[in-house]
């Protein structure tokens, strides 16, 4: 299980791939330094839970890290990897602090409470 922090990019429309598999595709983009947008897809009675999400949204998704192996007909074989999303949670970011490096306050060199030894 992993989680990950964005906001909600694209939503798209619930895809009936087969009589038995529907599956809904979404977009974040993470808040990293370096942004990067990442799909994921939600399947069967997951895709409901975008119904309530928005483009621009703040969430937190919870997923799976899915791997498969599939051959083509003509006898290549190729790996793919697939974000499974089993949780979307609305969240609000507190905006980040930038450091400065002026947390730690100088010293104070008319202050005589200074019991160092030199």
């Amino acid at each position: 299980m992993f989680k990950i922090e964005g906001v909600i990019k694209v939503v798209k429309d619930t895809v009936q791939v087969t009589e038995k598999f529907a599956k809904r595709e979404f977009v974040i983009t993470d808040n990293s330094m370096y942004p990067q947008d990442i799909s994921f897809q939600a399947v069967q009675d997951k895709c409901a839970m975008l119904d309530a999400i928005n483009e621009g949204d703040n969430v937190e998704v919870s997923f799976n890290l899915r791997g498969r192996e599939w051959t083509s007909p003509q006898g290549e074989i190729k790996y793919f990897n697939t974000l499974d999303a089993w949780r979307i949670e609305k969240i609000a970011f507190a905006p980040q602090q930038q450091s400065t490096g002026s947390e730690i306050p100088a010293p104070d060199p008319n202050n005589e409470d200074d019991d160092l030894p030199f």
